[in-house]
C-alpha cells in the first residue's frame, strides 16, 4: 500500500512521540473531548466534504471502526457551510464522532496544512503516527499497527 510507506513524506513531524494536543470541540451537534478518549487508541482524521480524497477514504475509515470497536475513529471537518455538513452526514451515513471546526483549529494546533491528514494516538494520549492523504483504513497494514498499539 502505497499511502502507507509515506505516510511521513520526508520526515517525521516534530510532535511524533510527544502527547497528542489536547482539544474539546463542540459544534452545537457533537461534542469531542480528546481527554475523554484516554485509554483508547484514537484515529484522528481531519478532512472535509468538498475533500475528494477525503470522500475517497470515508468508507474505510466507517469500516475500521466496525472492524476494530475497541478504537476510537473520530472526524474533524473544517467545512464551513454546516447545512452542506449535516447533509453529508446523512447521506454517506457518518456514525462516527464528527464535529464541524469551520475555523480549522484543530487543524492549526496539529501542524495540518492539507487534509485529509490522520492521526494515531496510543492509549497513553502519546501521539504516534501521521498519515496523509486517502489510506485504506482496512487494509492488512493498518489494522495490524494498530492492533499492536
Amino acid at each position: 500500500m502505497a499511502g502507507l510507506t509515506a505516510c511521513d513524506r520526508g520526515s517525521h513531524p516534530g510532535n511524533i512521540g510527544k502527547p497528542a494536543a489536547q482539544f474539546v470541540m463542540t459544534d452545537g451537534v457533537e461534542t469531542v473531548d480528546l481527554a475523554k478518549l484516554r485509554g483508547k487508541i484514537v484515529v484522528l482524521n481531519l478532512w472535509a466534504t468538498w475533500c475528494a480524497p477525503c470522500v475517497q477514504e470515508l468508507p474505510s475509515l466507517l469500516a475500521l471502526k466496525q472492524k476494530m470497536p475497541g478504537i476510537a475513529v473520530v472526524a474533524v471537518s473544517t467545512d464551513q457551510d454546516d447545512e452542506v455538513y449535516r447533509a453529508f452526514l446523512v447521506k454517506h451515513h457518518v456514525d462516527i464522532p464528527t464535529v464541524r471546526d469551520s475555523d480549522a483549529k484543530i487543524n492549526a494546533l496539529y501542524g495540518t496544512v492539507q487534509i485529509p491528514e490522520t492521526y494515531i494516538i496510543d492509549r497513553n494520549g502519546v501521539l504516534r503516527r501521521k498519515f496523509i492523504g486517502a489510506q485504506d483504513w482496512t487494509g492488512p497494514e493498518i489494522t495490524d499497527y494498530l492492533s499492536k498499539l
